[in-house]
């Protein structure tokens, strides 16, 4: 049996994916026994809980599933973290891998792939969906700098409140969720800036862009310095 922590922000998506799980629990093992929608509940749930897998999507209010991954990680090493979202281009992957996660899936797959996932992930393999796992593959053939993304240059902490701005929260939001105060938060914005050559709100928000942190549309809270 396969206690499985669900983590999403969206309550149809949760619904959905349970739903998908539920009827098939009784040939897969696999039972959803909590779920959570935000990175801060996934912390508590996953200390409370201890199942063997959380399912964790990246993009969610609060600390964010990257920082809730590397956490959970970090503090409960029997607890494997597989990771499904729907970004998958840019550094996420990369990120997500170095912090210890299980797994990378994109929302985009088949319920067979999740399953065969979640059991592999508790006999201690990583699974990577294909299509990513391509993209890694051929960055790694091809000797890509690692620093080639000027993002990998930050740290864990400066990484969390970057994808905080670029979901639009605001400095106090970010203090208080961090608990750090809003002129570390400030000092961690100049460092940031600093790090990547870069001297407005708005040059940052290209260069996210760019680099595959944000999409085109996406609804973004950064203003001009």
């Amino acid at each position: 049996m396969i206690d499985l922590l669900l983590v999403d922000d969206h309550e149809l998506v949760r619904h959905g994916i349970r739903g998908l799980l539920s009827e098939r629990a009784t040939t897969t093992g696999i039972y959803v026994v909590g779920e959570a929608g935000t990175g801060e509940e996934a912390l508590d749930l996953a200390r409370r809980l201890r199942p063997d897998v959380v399912l964790m999507d990246l993009s969610m209010p609060g600390i964010g599933g990257l920082e809730a991954t590397r956490q959970i990680v970090r503090n409960q090493p029997g607890v494997k973290v597989l990771v499904l979202t729907a970004t998958d281009e840019g550094p996420f992957p990369r990120w997500v891998l170095e912090v210890g996660a299980a797994g990378y899936l994109t929302k985009g797959c088949r319920i067979e792939e999740m399953i065969a996932a979640i059991q592999g992930a508790v006999r201690g393999e990583r699974h990577i969906s294909p299509e990513v796992a391509q993209r890694l593959a051929i960055e790694n053939a091809c000797g890509t700098d690692r620093h080639a993304n000027p993002f990998d240059r930050l740290s864990h902490r400066e990484r969390q409140i970057l994808l905080m701005f670029l979901k639009g929260q605001k400095p106090q939001i970010i203090s208080d969720v961090l608990n750090i105060s809003p002129k570390t938060v400030s000092t961690y914005k100049c460092r940031m800036l600093d790090k990547l050559g870069l001297s407005t709100d708005m040059e940052l928000l290209t260069l996210a862009m760019r680099h595959g942190l944000i999409q085109g549309d996406a609804d973004s809270g950064l203003t001009r310095s």
